[in-house]
């Protein structure tokens, strides 16, 4: 919850001058409050920066109050989504079955669904992180077939590296990377497992983001907080691994 349609045009105009023209062998999608995604789609146009939204829900309409579909975001000029975020589970109820039902959603409308995942400490110091993350991906992916998991990602995102300023270590990282790959590679073979983007969410910043990045598994970055200012954003998106 950052960000006026004006600082998001602001934030966007900065991220095309520096990133704009470059040869970047990466994607980069920003996904700022509903209430600015028109702003933000017009300020990215011509640009080959991408434009998601926050959350989506699982019905075209209804009386869903405080809620957003897939035709809303369409409209508004979205191509992804993100979806069960932890903050979403933390503080406002989404559970493993919600996910899966925004995340099915999203792909019958030709969103491309950013599917996060993540262990509380509580869970991470009783030893129960992969446990966690097998779980809740095993109900993520329920029914999102062969051609839904060749469109989204996956982000691991550890509840307690949000916002706290702790990050997993790179091997940490890596260690659950590498788990949601083999769990992809048993419900959807090895081939689908090794084409998935796997996202590190977590207190990424400039000055860990080259070591996240180096690990085999990692594939991306689903920044928070340090996407808010344009040196720190444009420094992640220009990581070297």
């Amino acid at each position: 919850m950052h960000g006026t349609v004006a600082q998001t045009r602001a934030l966007l105009g900065g991220l095309r001058e520096r990133l704009d023209g470059k040869a970047l062998d990466r994607e980069i999608v920003v996904a700022p409050p509903f209430t600015a995604l028109p702003a933000a789609a017009e300020a990215l146009r011509g640009s080959s920066i991408e434009l998601g939204a926050q959350n989506i829900h699982w019905e075209t309409k209804g009386a869903f109050t405080g809620e957003i579909s897939a035709e809303m975001l369409l409209e508004a000029g979205c191509r992804w989504a993100i979806v069960g975020h932890c903050e979403r589970r933390q503080y406002f109820g989404e559970t493993d079955s919600s996910v899966n039902r925004r995340t099915r959603a999203a792909l019958a409308a030709g969103l491309r669904p950013i599917v996060c995942v993540g262990e509380t400490l509580a869970e991470r110091d009783g030893g129960e992180t992969l446990a966690v993350i097998r779980r809740q991906l095993q109900a993520a992916l329920l029914d999102v077939g062969a051609a839904g998991i060749q469109t989204l990602c996956v982000a691991y995102e550890p509840v307690w590296a949000i916002g706290t300023g702790r990050t997993a270590t790179p091997t940490q990282a890596e260690e659950v990377h590498a788990e949601v790959r083999g769990i992809v590679a048993e419900l959807f073979g090895k081939d689908a497992s090794e084409r998935l983007r796997i996202l590190y969410g977590g207190s990424v910043k400039p000055d860990n983001v080259d070591a996240l990045m180096a690990q085999a598994d990692v594939d991306g970055a689903l920044v928070g907080g340090a996407s808010l200012e344009i040196e720190s954003f444009t420094r992640i998106v220009e990581f070297r691994s």
